[in-house]
């Protein structure tokens, strides 16, 4: 009997595994679970070296001793969240998967792709494909010889290599012979390392003539080597250090030492011992790797000397270092325009992006976010970046001068920075801390300290183009929880802290407060304000600062418990009188737990922990109708009390998670004691006996890549005033055509079709291994929701 499928967290992402006792290798009973265990444990020193790298993929659905097939573009099926870049084809556009994080490998093994093809070049960051930062030489043994004579041939290139100042590195491929990699410094397009590669290859055949062969022809490659250089092409690919191969037995492309190539007794690796290796010895191909060549090889990688007026060191090495502690702002009109702050450290300036630049008081927290280090040269670095290059557009320098570092942490800087006399800056204490990734890409908040450490600063400018008022709302789109189960909750807890809140059983909504009236957005985006008086048409007591806070809107019980049902009553309604009733009659709470904006400063990349913090600043004076419910610290206990008040569940967070908006997130993980289910309404069976003349049931259905999905019907929890507000909604949507792609020839029988416009919300008993919802029940109306948003919540 099969294993039954797990829903496992890694490293934030929700994955479902199946089939993990499935065995892929059917020489040694190598199981999918022994794969991904061993992908999860070799990542640290695999993903460097996939970093940026579009992957195509061999795929063995049923394992290595069945059939396969090759894989390209990511399938439609793939969670959002892994990475991908585009790639034209001459049918269009296709979608390749980047291996970002472990949960990506986790995922390509799930889908059993086995065997992951990478080209020598990377996308950088604004997904522009670079030049080769690597070249690659396949050494594959003809019929009669084997790896012995693929390491001697490999010892021949490596003497050419060094000779021009090239550092090769051997792997064993796995398969049959040797992949022999050489550092490039990205100045030369795939075309020039392929004609040098061919050039190479011929040398060797012309010196070698009776071990080598340096050309395609199958008859040429008996008792020889053949030297496959056009695998540098940009189009083509090998596989991936430390990739498995797709063989009878789980060997891997190992990286190897010299050393170990003149072994009579050389031979291709298994995972296992590839791992106790890994653990001995480390990675032995970290000179390959993206920082391997030195600070500034991301910076090189990036730029090509005879197309842009920056400066382009030859070496990625780091200068040396100086006496004094430089720094420069430069001011980029790139495609939007931003401030690279550069601070002078162990011979490069290590960089950020601030997209508002140098806060001018200590109010205002901005983001900023890192990038490659730079060089020195940087420092008075103005001009124009052409068109097509990395961060086109013209750069001018905003301020400069020198700084007294107080303390430099991997989380933390803090500076002061004294600018040009004449400059904008004055003097200004200054600190910059992370609030989530490492390196490149990483993002930051730059504050600025309360009291200048060299005394009153001079008032800041502003920089030119920058709008220091608050800014409205940028984007309303609230950050998502996605489904767990207690299990998988409790142990998510374990490893981030404990951060439980209740999960209300109301409507999200967006508050825009402006120091005197705050207006409500749904989640869609529409206008809600009118509609709960109660909480809009008063002070609301959220202080004098502007803000933008996020939050569930509730309607209580006669026992003070939030009920959806009687929600339902205010949701709909667009009427002055009848808002005003039915307010009166079911009066609303808004439950806040969280805040995106204070004063004008974005507060999305902070903490959850720090974001608590003000929000409950925001709200200490509020209305009685604004809550701020508290935090829980245990789930097991939050969930007994959830049962025991009737609510919905709770969600368990990250206190260190980012606010991401309009993402849904596996940082925020919600859990239900009820099973429920958004659906998309997409037919009408008409009533009998005693529903005769109005809706009998509901055809639900969930959004698929085919088309609406068919996932039963629902036919109870409707009260009179339900069927007459959803007749009068459905009858206006009424349409000939059946909108589900997979609906029964009996269920369709008497169906009345409608568009599939309006969504709703269900609770069922369970559901079927096709997905039918069985004994499902209305709760209720969803028009903060499209269609477009329904997806399956298990």
């Amino acid at each position: 009997m099969p294993a039954a499928p797990q829903d496992v967290v890694v490293d934030g992402r929700r994955l479902r595994l199946t089939n993990l006792d499935k065995v892929m290798y059917p020489e040694t009973g190598t199981t999918k679970g022994e794969v991904i265990d061993y992908l999860t444990r070799v990542a640290p020193v695999m993903l460097p070296h996939l970093d940026g790298r579009p992957i195509t993929r061999i795929r063995w659905p049923d394992g290595t001793g069945e059939g396969s097939f090759f894989a390209k573009h990511l399938e439609a099926g793939a969670p959002s969240w892994v990475a991908r870049r585009p790639i034209e084809h001459s049918t269009g556009a296709k979608d390749y998967p980047l291996a970002d994080g472990i949960p990506t490998l986790v995922y390509l093994a799930q889908v059993a792709s086995i065997e992951l093809h990478v080209p020598q070049w990377r996308f950088d960051e604004e997904g522009r494909r670079q030049r080769p930062d690597r070249l690659v030489l396949d050494l594959d043994p003809g019929p009669g010889i084997g790896l012995t004579e693929c390491a001697e041939v490999a010892r021949w290139a490596k003497a050419i290599l060094e000779d021009l100042g090239m550092a090769p590195l051997p792997v064993t491929s796995g398969s049959k012979g040797i992949h022999l990699y050489a550092p490039l410094d990205g100045s030369r397009t795939s075309e020039e390392i392929s004609a040098f590669a061919k050039e190479l290859a011929r040398a060797l055949e012309a010196d070698h003539p009776d071990l080598v062969v340096s050309q395609m022809s199958k008859a040429l490659r008996p008792g020889k080597v053949f030297l496959d250089w056009s695998q540098n092409n940009g189009k083509k690919t090998t596989i991936a250090p430390y990739s498995l191969r797709g063989r009878d037995r789980p060997t891997v492309a190992a990286p190897r030492s010299w050393d170990e190539l003149a072994d009579p007794d050389l031979r291709h690796l298994l995972l296992d011992e590839v791992l106790s290796r890994v653990a001995e010895r480390g990675d032995l191909f970290a000179a390959l790797a993206p920082a391997g060549g030195g600070p500034l090889t991301s910076y090189i990688a990036k730029r090509s000397a005879e197309r842009t007026p920056e400066p382009v060191p030859d070496s990625p090495a780091a200068a040396r270092q100086g006496d004094a502690s430089r720094f420069v702002i430069q001011e980029h009109h790139a495609r939007r325009l931003h401030y690279d702050l550069r601070l002078e450290r162990d011979g490069v300036l290590v960089s950020w992006a601030v997209p508002r630049g140098i806060p001018d008081s200590p109010s205002k927290n901005h983001l900023a976010v890192m990038t490659e280090p730079h060089p020195m040269e940087y420092l008075d670095f103005a001009g124009d970046i052409p068109a097509g290059e990395y961060g086109a557009g013209s750069m001018s320098i905003w301020d400069a001068g020198t700084f007294t570092l107080e303390k430099w942490r991997d989380d933390e800087v803090i500076f002061t920075a004294t600018g040009r006399d004449d400059g904008p800056l004055g003097s200004a204490r200054l600190a910059l801390i992370r609030t989530s990734g490492s390196g490149e890409k990483s993002q930051w908040l730059l504050h600025r300290m309360k009291t200048d450490a060299a005394g009153p600063p001079a008032r800041p400018r502003s920089p030119r183009g920058v709008d220091r008022t608050a800014p409205g709302p940028r984007d309303l789109a609230p950050m998502l929880a996605s489904s767990s189960t207690p299990p998988l909750a409790r142990r998510a807890a374990e490893r981030w802290g404990p951060w439980v809140e209740f999960k209300w059983d109301g409507v999200r909504a967006i508050g825009i407060w402006d120091g005197a009236r705050l207006q409500l957005r749904a989640r869609s985006g529409t206008d809600i304000t009118g509609r709960y008086p109660e909480l809009t048409a008063i002070d609301a007591g959220l202080g004098t600062r502007p803000c933008v806070v996020d939050g569930e809107i509730v309607a209580l019980d006669e026992r003070n418990r939030p009920s959806f049902s009687l929600l339902q009553h205010r949701i709909h309604l667009t009427g002055r009188a009848e808002i005003e009733r039915e307010a009166r009659r079911i009066p609303v709470q808004f439950m806040l737990f969280d805040v995106l904006e204070i004063d004008g400063t974005d507060a999305a990349p902070l903490p959850l922990a720090q974001r608590r913090e003000l929000l409950e600043a925001v709200a200490g004076s509020a209305i009685d109708a604004i809550v701020v419910p508290p935090v829980a610290d245990d789930v097991d206990d939050a969930l007994a009390t959830a049962e025991r008040l009737g609510l919905e569940g709770v969600v368990v967070k990250d206190p260190s998670s980012t606010y991401r908006r309009g993402q849904r997130s596996e940082h925020w993980l919600k859990v239900k004691l009820t099973l429920m289910q958004d659906v998309v309404i997409g037919g009408i069976r008409p009533g009998k006996g005693g529903r005769s003349g109005t809706i009998g049931s509901l055809l639900m259905g969930i959004p698929g890549p085919d088309g609406l999905r068919y996932v039963g019907r629902v036919g109870s929890g409707f009260s009179d005033a339900t069927l007459a507000r959803l007749t009068a909604l459905l009858e206006p949507l009424r349409d000939d055509v059946n909108p589900f792609v997979d609906i029964g020839a009996v269920e369709a029988s008497d169906a009345l079709w409608v568009r599939p416009e309006v969504v709703g919300e269900v609770e069922y008993a369970e559901a079927t291994p096709n997905g039918t919802l069985r004994h499902a029940r209305w709760r209720g109306i969803r028009p903060d929701k499209a269609p477009a948003e329904v997806e399956a919540e298990a």
